[in-house]
Parts: structure tokens; sequence; C-alpha cells
């Protein structure tokens, strides 16, 4: 881009946006009800202002130069604060509504956000939850997420690192797999279910084979829902948070008697882009996942009183 200032206006950069989310000029017109020839010209004004194009032209379509790729995601934050901008104005007493999207490592996606989702479908149904599970970390700046759950704090200086807690994890088993144990056992005892292939060096994978000589899993998968499948199934241990949802359904699966190594650990994070933050629908999930770390450092707080717990000493951020 050229080095002098350069005024975008919130109407050029949404018939940006059209043409980038339509991937034509066709398309676009077709969105905002306006002539392509229109389009096109305030593209081409665009592009003149901004000293380098935008879009590349193919015949079928067209496709985001390096340029507009770096001007989609400030964009689309813009039009995400146009739309509550307009709901709050149109609708001043109206509930706040849209899709929020968190991304989160498995286990977290798996454990600890289906209860909070129940939550948050009951206290404001006008929000649509979207769990984007993986062990990739998706790009908050570049907008391929609202919010993520990742295991550390970010250093990056446009994320923030709203709160964070350490959620007590244990070893667990199906009750009839416990029933086969012998009545002292220790790590090397138990038929471990783990991850399989690129995914082979993650938690808790180098802990097991850290404690246990030749290690060598009973059972492994990339995906952790099946390696939850396997745990009930009776095919062998895993290690899994003890989340709400967890601990007040016992029967389904037993937690086994086992000291972690301190290593193991669950130590989550909430962060969000700065400019994500304020936005009232992020905002809603952001307190409600907020309200759950509270609930967790209170309920280990009071454990630890009790004498009944070794849980990791919880942070707050």
């Amino acid at each position: 881009m050229r080095e002098t200032n350069v005024d975008l206006q919130w109407d050029d950069l949404r018939i940006f946006l059209a043409v980038a989310d339509a991937g034509s000029l066709s398309g676009a017109a077709r969105r905002l009800k306006a002539s392509q020839p229109t389009l096109s010209r305030r593209i081409a004004e665009m592009e003149y202002a901004l000293g380098e194009p935008l879009f590349i032209r193919k015949n079928q379509g067209i496709a985001l130069t390096k340029t507009g790729a770096r001007l989609l995601p400030a964009a689309q934050g813009m039009a995400q604060w146009a739309t509550e901008a307009n709901r709050a104005v149109d609708a001043k007493n109206s509930p706040v509504s849209g899709r929020v999207r968190i991304a989160a490592v498995p286990a977290f996606a798996f454990d600890f956000l289906p209860p909070i989702a129940e939550r948050l479908k009951r206290k404001h149904p006008q929000i649509t939850l979207e769990v984007l599970a993986s062990t990739e970390r998706l790009n908050l700046s570049l907008g391929e997420a609202d919010i993520a759950l990742r295991r550390y704090p970010s250093d990056d200086p446009d994320l923030i690192t709203v709160d964070e807690v350490v959620i007590p994890i244990g070893a667990y088993a199906s009750r009839d797999y416990v029933r086969r144990l012998p009545a002292r056992y220790d790590f090397r005892d138990l038929d471990w279910i783990a991850w399989a292939g690129e995914l082979e060096m993650v938690s808790p994978n180098p802990e097991f084979a850290a404690r246990i000589p030749d290690f060598r899993p009973a059972f492994t998968s990339d995906d952790y829902s099946v390696q939850v499948a396997a745990c009930h199934a009776g095919v062998g241990a895993m290690i899994l948070l003890k989340t709400s949802h967890r601990l007040k359904r016992p029967g389904e699966l037993v937690e086994l008697k086992l000291a972690l190594p301190a290593s193991l650990r669950a130590a989550v994070s909430i962060i969000c882009h700065k400019r994500m933050a304020d936005l009232p629908k992020v905002k809603t999930v952001v307190d409600l996942l907020r309200q759950e770390f509270a609930d967790l450092r209170k309920s280990q707080g009071a454990q630890k009183r009790d004498g009944g717990t070794n849980d990791p000493k919880a942070r707050k951020g």
C-alpha cells in the first residue's frame, strides 16, 4: 500500500467484503442490489487510492491479492461492529444475537464447552455458539475465530488474555474395566488410550512415555471423541478433565486412584482480539466463560479448605 494515509469509507469496505465473500462481481452485485459496472468502478477507485490491486481477475471469478487478504480481517471486524451498531439503534431492547465462534483444543471443546453451551442457550437463545475443535491454532487477528481457549496466555499485543484457570484432571476408565484391575495398580498396569498419527506428541503421550518404559498405548485415535468413546466402551483408561458435567454423572466413568505427574495440567486461558472483546455477543459468551472459571476457582478453594483434594492451584488472570 502507499505510505500516504488512505481514508477508506465503510461503504467502500462493504463493497469490498461483498465481492470477497461472493467471489465475483456479479454475485456481489446481486447481494447488494447494485449494478456490476458500479461495483467494478468502486473497486477500481479503492485500488487506485491504495496504490495496489485488491483482487485478481480470473475466468471463473476473482481472488484476493496479498493486499486484499491483509485488508479482509479489518473489514470483517468493521462489518461486525456495523451490525451491532445497527441492532442497537433499531432495537434498543432486543436481545443480543448472532454467531460466536470459539476455537479450542479437543479436550476443552468436548469436556468444557457443552455445559456452557447449554447455559448460553437458556439465557441467550439468540446467540449461536460455533465450536472449532482442533489442535491447530486459529488466527484471531485474521478473524478465524472470535474467542480462543488455549493452554497458555497470549503475548500478542493485539490479543487480550481475559482470564485463566487450571481445570483439575484425573485418570478415568469404565466401571467394568476398573473391576478387572488388580487391587493395587500403577501406570504400567493400565491400558492407556492416547493420541495417534501426527498428534502422537500431544499431551498426555509424552508424559506416559516418560513414566512408562517402552510405552505402547492400547488404543489410539486422532479424534478426541473417539478416544472418549473407547474409554466408555472399556478399552482402557485416559486422562480427562474433572468438569462439572462429568462429576455430576457418576457411574459412567470411574476416576482411578493414581497420582498424576505434575507436568499433566489443564491450564486454560480465554483469549480474544481487542477489536472483538466489547462486541455484545462476544462479551456475553466471554462473561459466561469467566463465570465458569470463577466457579471452578471457588470449588477448588472449598475442596482445599476441606482437605479433600490435591488439585493444582488455579491462577486468576
